[in-house]
């Protein structure tokens, strides 16, 4: 993989590997839930993309913080506490009961005790982590791959994230739903959320969608998408949102997801894949808010001054 390169990352060469992952990030995650103290959109429990993997930033408590590193370049799990401790566990293929049970071995070893709620979140046919002997794979290739592709995104939805004003999600790693995504939100309240997502408690969507918002990340794929994409959507979707026709050439809708979604292959067949991918961001936010009626020149940074 050579520097700056936007690397292959086709689903089937890593699914088994992508499975295990989000098992384990949803453990890690479940860390960041049980401590923190709650903010809107559960922001307080996302992971964040360093130059070396995923880090849960700085986690309180009694009196200490720690943080959860994943480093997808050594390919090791790091703790580390504000009083100087640390301690590592290898990734390597193993069960997500294994990891589970090291895991919180691990954080026992710095005398960090948490209690998480011990089951998958957003996924069909789930599986309690200290009985998961089923994911265990863990190809450091493909993740490193992975992780590469998460570099790129964050990069460029920073980019995006910087043109608008209002109120605006950090870039964030979403861990039950395995996407990194930055969100932008009109102001308004929006209507109650349905909720429907799996094993998920519906008041937890509400609380994820209590105002009007534009949503757009990278997702490695699945289902009804078996491919990694880029998406963007709307909540509540516009009347009309889903009948535009978009830019970059390959975005379409996706009743399936209820979302607009450009292949990753089209970024990196892109000759400017960053530029690429901010115009599939650009149009599809675009859509969203002059079809959801936002008061865009309060919300918006002009395009002569975007970054």
């Amino acid at each position: 993989m050579q520097p700056g390169e936007w690397p292959e990352l086709p689903l089937d060469s890593w699914k088994d590997t992508y499975a295990t992952l989000h098992m384990w990030t949803q453990i890690v995650g479940k860390t960041r839930l049980a401590l923190a103290p709650r903010e809107n959109h559960w922001w307080n429990v996302t992971q964040y993309v360093t130059s070396r993997g995923l880090t849960t930033s700085p986690i309180p408590t009694e009196g200490r913080t720690f943080t959860v590193d994943f480093d997808f370049v050594s390919h090791t799990l790091a703790v580390s506490t504000s009083d100087g401790r640390n301690a590592a566990l290898p990734l390597t293929p193993r069960t997500v009961a294994e990891f589970y049970g090291v895991y919180l071995e691990l954080l026992g070893s710095l005398d960090l005790d948490v209690r998480i709620w011990p089951v998958p979140v957003e996924v069909e046919g789930w599986i309690p982590f200290a009985e998961d002997r089923v994911h265990q794979s863990y190809d450091a290739e493909s993740a490193a791959r992975a992780f590469q592709v998460l570099v790129h995104a964050d990069r460029v939805l920073k980019r995006f994230r910087a043109r608008f004003l209002g109120k605006a999600s950090p870039v964030h790693f979403f861990w039950g739903s395995f996407d990194l995504a930055a969100t932008r939100f009109s102001g308004r309240r929006a209507p109650v959320h349905p909720g429907g997502a799996p094993n998920l408690g519906n008041w937890v969507m509400q609380e994820a969608y209590s105002h009007e918002c534009s949503s757009a990340g990278f997702w490695p794929g699945g289902g009804v998408i078996p491919e990694p994409v880029f998406y963007s959507y709307a909540y509540p979707e516009p009347k009309g949102f889903r009948d535009i026709v978009l830019q970059p050439e390959g975005t379409r809708y996706s009743p399936e997801l209820g979302e607009f979604v450009l292949p990753y292959a089209v970024i990196r067949a892109s000759h400017s894949p960053d530029e690429t991918l901010l115009s599939f961001l650009q149009t599809t936010y675009a859509a969203a808010a002059y079809l959801g009626k936002w008061d865009r020149q309060a919300l918006e940074r002009p395009p002569d001054e975007w970054p």
